[in-house]
């Protein structure tokens, strides 16, 4: 196939329907967004499609604990995430969800597809079972102390603290994290993938390209090395009900392990888009036979699933194989995990209130190589590569030249080059910017680029246009440096169009050209007209980016605001360390008369309490919205936590807790005191 005949279906990892989209996540959106708008740029048949991973036990708990149904959850965080993605301009062909219909399909396919040659067992295996909740615990679900250090509060499956790795039976003093009950061990008949099937297919698909990185990174193949050492052990792929996620076909209990449909999704949402599109064939892209290129951008952390599992599950379904999977680093913030506390756990959307998305993406693309190093997000570093590099190089080309060219030439280009040697450069240079994108060596052709700029700011500096303009005889001089420096300026904005589509968008009206396309580089604009030049970026300002931080602060302290009750422990919250009886009685506990009840502006689950104590009145903000309206609640006595430290909050100060129970949604009960109780009166 030559290069010109390309046709290319790239995948980024599918992101969880169970929360927000961060800063993190941004480095593969980023990533893949690049090299797709790079290969439509170049002319090739390039699409990108990606869905919510939408099933598993996290997001059933969750939903329950909200009181809607895990439909309404997934479709709610799928709005979200789209709209998200929509605003740093990730340009998905579509975006699509695991709880399709295609999906269901295909999922039934491919087990059906390798039950029938063998590839599935079954086998009776004991797991941890919460005899309240009655369900089967999944290993992150069970808490306790680890058995080889002793560290409180770990994992079912490993311990944070030591690194050690054990079955949830070890774990000493276990408990659910969904209920807090003590786990029992309970059998179940269970359904495994024999991924050692495919040992030797999976050994030739990843030596392929001669050992090196053209199906997979050599640190990944390292990797994998172990695990073939380690021998590949089968792969359980049922989980019992109560599940979100499909049944398992022929059974009725049991369903599909969201890892395996997951990866699935890829092909249920490029299916979804060839029955909606003329032209474009599902299976010239996933038949075994197939010569079309398959490209899957995920981070380090999911390797084993993509360059074992899922091959062999395509490879046993006969179905093609990846071209290649592509990995990458996690993202730390000023050279640190992302933190909520410091404000560098930052959501997408709080980076969209104070930021422009162009920003980030020319940021991490200036850092992103073809390794899996961490991408560290230095924020001093930030602000001055981006005000440096796109504000004071690039932008400041055009901004040098523009305006000679209306004023005194009315907005036409020069008939001619005067610099064809020094236009030349900048086309040859092409060739190799072109191959570092390829290759996903982003930061590689980020650094070429601002030399390339830094050479077209060299020559106009050196030509002094300014100076030229207040001399008589001249203007032919002029009209020749300015249209260089704006034909130059083109040539940049070719090269860094991938990573910043928006200005690239502008600088196409500016430049009143048709569309923005590698190969219109080869020939520079003579006798052109071209439209007002207006400014392209503003400079990152400081206190915008602190701004940020700190609102992300005001994010964590809102998640922390008092929660829906439940029946239990959050999945998310552990068990709290035990309390002696003194610090219990320092709670001091008062009546107190709801004098006032209304509604939180921008808050979902507050409502904004005026508390009379008899002598005084508290402001305190409780999260019992989905259980009252403020008109029933005024008047009524309730307990309160009199002596718990004010918290400023997003809304305001709360000066104080109201006690409730219950196990969530409406059925959410303030404890009201007998009638003969007075405000202020202590709760012994």
């Amino acid at each position: 196939m030559t290069q010109a005949e390309r046709k290319i279906l790239v995948t980024s990892a599918l992101p969880y329907a169970n929360g927000s989209i961060h800063l993190g996540h941004l480095v593969e959106y980023i990533q893949t967004d690049v090299w797709v708008r790079f290969q439509k740029m170049r002319g090739h048949q390039c699409t990108y499609v990606c869905a919510d991973d939408a099933h598993g036990t996290p997001i059933m708990l969750r939903a329950q604990r909200e009181g809607i149904t895990p439909d309404e959850l997934v479709a709610r965080i799928k709005e979200e995430h789209v709209a998200d993605f929509a605003a740093f301009n990730i340009n998905f062909d579509n975006f699509h969800s695991t709880h399709s219909e295609e999906n269901r399909e295909l999922a039934s396919h491919i087990y059906t597809q390798l039950e029938k040659a063998g590839h599935i067992a079954r086998r009776t295996i004991k797991q941890a079972y919460d005899p309240e909740k009655e369900m089967f615990l999944p290993d992150r679900f069970i808490k306790g102390t680890c058995p080889k250090c002793g560290a409180e509060d770990q994992y079912g499956d490993n311990c944070e603290a030591c690194g050690a790795t054990y079955s949830p039976t070890e774990l000493k003093n276990a408990v659910s994290a969904v209920s807090g009950a003590t786990p029992i061990e309970k059998e179940s008949e269970h359904y495994f993938f024999k991924l050692g099937d495919f040992e030797q297919m999976l050994k030739e698909w990843i030596g392929h390209g001669h050992g090196t990185s053209s199906t997979i990174q050599p640190a990944i193949a390292s990797k994998l090395g172990e695990w073939f050492e380690a021998g590949l052990q089968d792969w359980d792929i049922s989980r019992d009900k109560p599940y979100f996620g499909f049944q398992i076909p022929g059974t009725e209990d049991k369903y599909f392990y969201v890892w395996l449909d997951a990866p699935i999704g890829y092909m249920a949402s490029f299916k979804n888009l060839c029955d909606r599109t003329e032209g474009l064939n599902f299976d010239d892209y996933f038949a075994r036979d197939s010569h079309t290129e398959l490209y899957h951008f995920i981070g380090k952390d999911i390797a084993y699933f993509h360059t074992l599992f899922w091959p062999a599950m395509l490879e046993g379904a006969g179905y093609r194989k990846p071209t290649a999977v592509f990995c990458h680093g996690f993202l730390t913030v000023n050279g640190q995990k992302m933190s909520k506390s410091r404000g560098t756990f930052v959501n997408a959307r709080t980076y969209l209130d104070h930021l422009d998305p162009e920003y980030l993406r020319y940021y991490f693309s200036a850092k992103l190589s073809d390794g899996i190093d961490d991408l560290d997000l230095n924020l001093d570093d930030f602000i001055a590569r981006v005000n440096s590099d796109l504000v004071g190089k690039v932008v400041n080309i055009a901004s040098r030249c523009a305006g000679f060219i209306k004023k005194r030439f009315d907005g036409k280009l020069s008939d001619t080059c005067s610099e064809p040697g020094l236009y030349n450069e900048f086309v040859e240079a092409g060739k190799t910017i072109a191959d570092s994108y390829e290759r996903r060596e982003f930061g590689r052709a980020i650094r070429d680029i601002m030399a390339l700029a830094d050479k077209a700011n060299v020559y106009i500096d050196e030509k002094q246009p300014w100076v030229i303009a207040k001399e008589e005889g001249k203007d032919q001089e002029l009209h020749d440096i300015c249209s260089t420096g704006i034909n130059l300026f083109r040539v940049l904005m070719t090269y860094l169009a991938p990573v910043l589509p928006v200005m690239a968008e502008k600088v196409t009206d500016f430049l009143n050209l048709e569309s923005m396309q590698w190969h219109n580089c080869a020939q520079p604009l003579t006798a052109h007209g071209i439209n007002k030049f207006k400014p392209l970026m503003t400079r990152v300002e400081k206190d915008k980016v602190d701004a940020m931080l700190e609102a992300s602060k005001e994010e964590l302290a809102k998640m922390q605001e008092p929660a829906t009750p439940t029946t239990g422990p959050l999945v998310d919250d552990p068990i709290a360390e035990t309390i002696n009886f003194d610090d219990f009685a320092k709670v001091d506990l008062r009546i107190a008369r709801i004098a006032k009840a209304a509604h939180v502006e921008g808050a979902d689950k507050l409502l904004q309490l005026t508390l009379d104590l008899g002598g005084e009145t508290r402001n305190v903000f409780a999260g019992i919205k989905s259980a009252y309206k403020p008109e029933e609640l005024e008047g009524k006595l309730t307990v309160m936590v009199a002596n718990l430290a004010p918290r400023k909050m997003k809304f305001g100060l709360s000066e104080g807790m109201v006690l409730a129970a219950g196990p969530g949604g409406s059925d959410l009960f303030i404890l009201n005191p007998d009638e003969g109780a007075e405000p202020g009166m202590k709760v012994k």
